[in-house]
């Protein structure tokens, strides 16, 4: 049997319920609209029924029992709420109250969507009346009773008021209770005796503003008057002497149950009783003032009064010291002394006097003496004791305070700190170290008298004082302590301020100092720069500046006058200017004026250096002298190529050509003779001279051709330059005219030099320039 098919009716039934599992888990809808209805009316009279309605509509795709939760709050405040598959819901105000007014909206919650109504208003007009409920209607004044207000339909919290109406006078509030509801019991007192009308209201606040009720019923309350007011009486007199007895009687005529008497004076009670009493008391001085009898019963008090006069017959004591001013050592007397008020009932003589210290009799009399020491210091008083046969008296002093005063001891004067600086204003101290205050103190100085009272324990008498500038100064103050108007001050030794201060000099002005020399050192020397003060205390505090520059080059704390700062191996970057500053505890900074350091060569080099300049002098006149003699020479060689006539009347001309190197010579040697006529005398001359191969009787001419010169060095033109030149044979005679042919010698040459060298026409002509010139000279002899 195949079970395919039963395998396959499975599947299909696990997927239907997964279909319908996935579309039951993505239902959907919506929540369409929220209403919300207040019937019969928005606005109802108290007590009316009101149904509020809330309906909700719910779109959705068939969800089978789809739940709604319904909110209901009046003024943002939750008043119902309940979860049902209805579509609406009905709350119910039966009766409706002032309470019940406000604000309502309806939320309803499906699922995870909610939506919410439009809000609609609630007004219920009217209040309940109050009742009004006393639990007594007559009673005495001062009596007290339970009053209970209450409106029992009202809802929420009510704040309830009382009223009383005396008679026909305007009602007054007598209470006000917190809310407690919607009725309130409290207990009322009326304390004047009269007919009363009371009644009570309540108000009630809402979130609108508050309202407030009609009165309730009036009741009326009978207020009885209390007859127990005391009578008091006091025998014999109201007015009575210290001493005498005195009665005094207070009852209640018509008592009533319970009734309680009290006798008090200055809110101290002497006695009590029921109904009445009976009080006695000897007078003494102080008795005098106002007797209270006071008659209770319940809360209900009457009283009366009575005042009363006791006369003294004398005063108090009084007990008096002599003298005021009392220090140790000094003797002192005590005085006790009354005055007498009734002479006939009392005499000075019936008077018993003692004296007290610390409450241990010291005296019998009226008068005690002592000398005053710290063991005699403490409270005294006196007693006055008077005795008759009907009065015995006793009277106390006020205490007296005798405590012997400590002389002040002698002043030290003292500079506040210990510390003076001289030019500097100061402060200074006056203390003794024992004394009883106040002390006054005095300064007296140069100029200065000065008092400083100290009242006070701890207090300083501190002066201020101007600059001094010499210790010996200090000298001159003195010191007066006084704390007795009968002694003389106190005056503090006036040498000993010197002493125990520590006088401070500032430094005075530096002065900077250099060695060796005034500022011109040798290069490669040490420099000493010495900052110097006269005078100031140690130590002193010496700092190197360098005009140039912010920072210290050195700073010295030395227990001297002066300190030295050096510079090894003053190079040219020492030089410029120098200051010091000095400084000591005195805290004033003083400044130097400033130095200069120059620094000059070192010995050797300028011996080296006058060396180098003679050597050059040398040398300079050395190449003067040999170029001085070097153009002799060459003036005179210029001279010895003058070209001789090798014949004499020959008829044969014979060319003398000169080589370019003489030329050359010859023009390097004598630019100057360039161009003019050089006479040579054959007498002074050889046949045989070097410079000539040809010696002639008759003068020739020799032409000599040069290059035209470089335009760009030239700034002349080219002249022709004629020069005649002679030959004759040693011993003969110059032949005259006829005898000899005379041929020219053209020259052009250079002269640029003319221009470039117009201020030394006389010094050679350079070879660069004469390579530039090529030269030939052709010489022709011709004979006569």
């Amino acid at each position: 049997m195949d079970s395919r098919p039963p395998y396959l009716l499975l599947l299909l039934l696990l997927t239907s319920l997964l279909f319908s599992q996935c579309a039951r888990g993505q239902s959907s809808y919506i929540i369409d609209t929220v209403g919300l209805t207040i019937l019969p009316g928005s606005t109802v009279q108290s007590g009316t029924p009101v149904s509020i309605h809330c309906q909700v509509s719910v779109s959705h795709d068939n969800i089978p029992n789809l739940t709604h939760t319904f909110q209901l709050r009046r003024d943002d405040s939750l008043i119902h709420s309940s979860t049902t598959t209805e579509d609406s819901v009905i709350y119910e105000l039966n009766p409706a109250r002032a309470a019940d007014s406000g604000s309502y909206e309806c939320q309803v919650t499906v699922k995870d969507k909610s939506k919410t109504s439009f809000s609609q208003r609630l007004e219920v007009t009217g209040l309940q009346i109050p009742i009004l409920y006393l639990n007594k209607t007559t009673l005495y004044e001062g009596d007290s009773f339970t009053a209970t207000c209450s409106a029992p339909e009202e809802k929420g919290s009510l704040i309830f008021r009382f009223f009383q109406q005396f008679r026909y006078e305007e009602p007054q509030k007598m209470k006000q209770i917190a809310p407690t509801g919607n009725s309130s019991e409290t207990t009322l007192v009326l304390r004047q005796a009269g007919e009363y009308f009371l009644y009570c209201d309540y108000e009630i606040n809402l979130v609108s503003g508050a309202r407030s009720s009609n009165h309730s019923n009036k009741i009326q309350v009978i207020v009885r008057e209390l007859h127990i007011v005391p009578v008091m009486n006091v025998l014999p007199s109201s007015e009575v002497f210290e001493g005498d007895l005195l009665d005094v009687v207070c009852k209640v005529m018509s008592p009533v149950r319970n009734v309680e008497v009290f006798l008090t004076k200055d809110k101290r009670i002497l006695t009590k009783a029921p109904i009445s009493l009976f009080y006695q008391f000897r007078t003494k001085d102080g008795d005098s003032g106002e007797l209270v009898c006071k008659a209770e019963w319940r809360n209900v008090q009457k009283e009366s009064y009575q005042k009363i006069t006791v006369k003294a017959l004398f005063s108090k004591p009084y007990l008096t010291v002599e003298p005021l001013d009392i220090f140790e050592g000094d003797r002192f007397k005590l005085t006790c002394s009354v005055s007498i008020y009734i002479p006939e009932r009392v005499s000075e003589q019936n008077i018993q006097f003692s004296i007290y210290k610390d409450n241990v009799k010291l005296s019998h009399s009226e008068t005690y003496t002592d000398v005053a020491r710290p063991d005699r210091n403490g409270n005294y008083t006196c007693k006055a004791k008077f005795a008759s046969l009907a009065v015995r008296l006793e009277k106390e002093s006020q205490t007296l305070v005798v405590k012997a005063k400590v002389l002040v001891s002698e002043p030290v004067l003292s500079v506040v700190g210990g510390t003076l600086v001289l030019g500097k204003p100061f402060q200074l101290l006056c203390h003794s170290d024992s004394g009883t205050l106040p002390i006054t103190y005095s300064l007296h100085g140069p100029e200065l008298n000065v008092q400083r009272v100290v009242s006070k324990p701890g207090g300083q008498a501190i002066f201020n004082s101007s600059a001094i500038f010499k210790s010996s100064d200090l000298n001159k103050f003195l010191c007066h302590a006084k704390n007795s108007q009968h002694k003389p001050p106190m005056i503090g030794p006036g040498q000993q301020l010197l002493h125990s201060t520590n006088i401070i000099e500032p430094v005075s002005k530096p002065v900077l100092t250099v060695a060796p020399g005034m500022g011109n050192v040798p290069e490669g020397q040490d420099v000493n720069l010495t900052c110097s003060v006269q005078r100031g205390t140690l130590p002193i505090i010496f700092t190197w500046y360098r005009t140039d520059t912010q920072d210290a080059l050195a700073s010295l704390t030395s227990k001297k006058l002066e300190e030295s700062y050096f510079i090894h191996n003053v190079r040219e970057e020492h030089k410029g200017e120098y200051y010091c500053v000095s400084t000591n505890p005195a805290n004033e900074t003083k400044q130097s004026r400033t130095v200069s350091i120059r620094v000059k060569l070192a010995a050797w080099k300028k011996g080296l250096i006058a060396a180098s300049c003679i050597l050059l002098i040398l040398a300079l006149i050395l190449f003067i002298a040999f170029k001085k003699h070097l153009l002799q020479f060459k003036r005179k060689r210029i001279g010895e190529l003058s070209v001789k006539s090798a014949r004499h009347q020959s008829t044969k001309v014979e060319r003398l050509s000169l080589t370019l190197a003489e030329v050359n010579e010859t023009a390097n040697a004598t630019p100057g003779m360039i161009g003019k006529s050089v006479w040579s005398d054959p007498a002074s001359g050889s046949d045989t001279d070097d410079q000539s191969s040809v010696t002639a009787a008759e003068p020739q001419y020799t032409e000599v051709k040069t290059k035209q010169a470089d335009p760009n060095r030239v700034s002349k033109g080219t002249d022709t330059v004629y020069s005649e030149v002679r030959n004759s044979k040693q011993g003969v005679p110059e032949q005259a005219e006829g005898q000899g042919s005379v041929e020219y010698a053209q020259l052009n040459h250079d002269t640029a030099h003319h221009g470039d060298h117009g201020d030394h026409g006389d010094h050679p002509v350079q070879d660069d320039h004469m390579s530039e010139v090529d030269n030939s000279v052709d010489i022709n002899t011709a004979e006569h």
